[in-house]
């Protein structure tokens, strides 16, 4: 499967070891455009990170900070809704295809991390922060005015809409 990755910063496996220190990558212009489509956002002002790489256990795990600016739709109004994500980032690389052996559970210490399979050649860092910053996105933005621009478009509030709505009406009406 050869897709194309918008923002693609590889790092061959056998070149892990020999990385020291923290790396910082960043998405020029034509990847943040091409991302903001990806994503369907309005805008993608910034999108970075600095992380390092270290092998534990068979799995590459990348440890970092990941940083954007952005702007999502409204899901009311479609009007663009600003945001900043500032985020730590715990990635496990494991090559696809790699049972744990049998019996033998992951123990993760008490921060969780997001497990990313690979080919066991390359790792691709752009990609697995390009993704970190989706699922860091607030999932139905909402402009300050959606709901008055709902209730102008005549859309129930939950209230109005929901199971209890005609026990409110007819104590209303008393």
């Amino acid at each position: 499967m050869n897709m194309t990755v918008e923002f693609s910063r590889p790092i061959k496996a056998d070149q892990i070891k020999r990385l020291t220190g923290e790396t910082h990558i960043e998405a020029n212009a034509a990847e943040r455009e091409a991302l903001a489509r990806r994503f369907a956002l309005s805008s993608l002002d910034r999108l970075s990170a600095d992380y390092s790489l270290t092998e534990e256990e068979g799995a590459v795990m990348a440890r970092g900070r990941m940083s954007a600016a952005l702007a999502q739709p409204c899901v009311a109004t479609g009007v663009p809704v600003p945001e900043t994500i500032d985020t730590d980032f715990l990635l496990r690389f494991v090559v696809e295809g790699d049972e744990a052996p049998e019996g033998e559970e992951l123990e993760l210490d008490a921060e969780d991390c997001d497990t990313i399979g690979y080919d066991g050649q390359v790792i691709d860092m752009g990609e697995a922060v390009a993704e970190t910053m989706a699922l860091a996105m607030t999932p139905y933005p909402r402009a300050a005015d959606a709901d008055a621009y709902l209730k102008e478009s005549g859309v129930l509030s939950e209230d109005q809409a929901g199971p209890f709505a005609a026990l409110l009406a007819l104590k209303d009406k008393k």
